[in-house]
């Protein structure tokens, strides 16, 4: 499934995207010299940039696999970016084949890497939408071609929330997407705060800004109200690397994630 209003010929190459940025934190290879330029900028002010975008992908790895092995077989991942193994289909299908995802994403060269989000297993399904988290509606829409909302949904919004300024009413966006799925539904979040480093991040959010992104960094606090109303999992709001870290694949390289600014919860609606 793909949204035939968008292609790849809408690469905007002339402005850095927060999808291409965070591929060339990854070590990714697809993304423009627009967006090595902003990221290196970022890295220039926070040089555990990278960690941080490995921690984020680790976390994300762990609370999937959690969520699947307690026995969640719908996925909804918004802000996909661009694929890099393995990916969340990967690592449900792994606990449960017959699991069904379906992901989501604005920028134009993640539908170009769509292929590789949609080799699902034979007893499950993947399927892909070009889609804006601000259009909450669009995605749910989209997304009933593939999953059943009358059984639990497991709803990622892995650093992205960061990327949504608070004048596009993110806590209304969260609520939207959570009101049509079932009980039992869980909603995974991971975020990125100022609150240990205030000045270096609102540089780094200025950085985002002045490319198009309107990046916002939230306290603990602030991160915490997204969860309102819903069951939070053990051990609750904390920082990325103390998530349920035995869950992990420990990677050379990915040392130091426990310092890394990026508070992260997986909440169960009741």
């Amino acid at each position: 499934m793909t949204d035939a209003g968008r292609s790849v010929d809408d690469i905007d190459t002339g402005k850095p995207h927060s999808a291409r940025m965070y591929d060339y934190f990854l070590g990714g290879k697809d993304n423009y010299p627009v967006d090595a330029a902003a990221a290196e900028q970022v890295t220039s002010l926070f040089p555990a940039v990278s960690t941080m975008a490995r921690t984020n992908r680790s976390f994300m790895h762990r609370a999937s696999r959690l969520l699947a092995e307690r026995g969640l077989r719908q996925f909804l991942d918004i802000g996909t970016g661009i694929p890099t193994e393995p990916n969340l289909h990967q690592i449900v299908q792994g606990v449960a084949p017959e699991a069904r995802v379906v992901y989501a994403d604005n920028d134009p060269i993640v539908l170009r890497h769509a292929e590789a989000l949609l080799h699902s297993t034979g007893e499950g399904k993947t399927a892909y939408v070009a889609g804006d988290v601000r259009e909450p509606g669009k995605i749910i829409a989209a997304a009933r071609e593939t999953l059943d909302f009358s059984r639990p949904v497991a709803l990622s919004l892995v650093a992205l929330l960061h990327l949504v300024a608070d004048e596009d009413e993110p806590r209304r966006i969260v609520r939207e997407l959570l009101e049509p799925l079932a009980s039992g539904s869980c909603l995974t979040l991971s975020h990125a705060t100022g609150d240990f480093d205030p000045e270096t991040w609102e540089r780094v959010v200025e950085v985002y800004r002045k490319g198009g992104t309107a990046a916002q960094v939230r306290s603990l606090g602030e991160f915490s109200e997204f969860f309102e109303g819903l069951e939070l999992v053990d051990p609750g709001v904390v920082l990325a690397a103390r998530w349920h870290p035995e869950l992990g694949e420990p990677r050379e390289g990915d040392g130091g994630g426990e310092e890394i600014p990026l508070y992260v919860a997986v909440a169960r609606k009741p």
